[in-house]
């Protein structure tokens, strides 16, 4: 059913509510993850036009994804990962076109109204843009 999941991950406390709903999903479809993180930072949207050295975050983003595939791997999984940079919603989009994903999978912050506004929703643009099933996975707090 699901070839290839593309997981978009925070590198926050929120990717441990997502990790064990695409770890079943992955096994039960025998499917394959790729692991995605958008840096979209200063450095990190300006890191092509300006020809920087990766910042500090973004190196610390490289070996969360890293680690966060050896984690997939040990549950008998293949999963290779992406770092991205710039605006996420964006990047998510591409990169499951490009790399030919068949479901895209995400953490939800429930925010409201309110803090849609102010903090965007990268899930909104998302689910309205992809033509690919998404699925959401309510961060849950400790």
């Amino acid at each position: 059913m699901y070839k290839k999941i593309l997981v978009a991950l925070e590198n926050s406390p929120a990717d441990r509510s997502l990790v064990p709903h695409v770890q079943g999903l992955a096994i039960l479809a025998h499917s394959e993850l790729l692991l995605l993180h958008v840096a979209d930072g200063w450095a990190a949207r300006n890191f092509e036009n300006l020809k920087l050295a990766e910042s500090e975050e973004m190196k610390k983003d490289r070996a969360y994804l890293e680690q966060m595939a050896e984690v997939f791997r040990a549950a008998g999984l293949k999963a290779c990962f992406h770092l991205a940079m710039g605006d996420p919603a964006t990047q998510i989009l591409k990169t499951a076109e490009r790399e030919h994903c068949d479901l895209i999978a995400m953490t939800s912050h429930g925010h409201k109204l309110i803090g849609d506004l102010m903090f965007g929703s990268t899930i909104h643009k998302v689910r309205h843009e992809t033509k690919l099933p998404v699925l959401l996975v309510k961060e849950l707090k400790p």
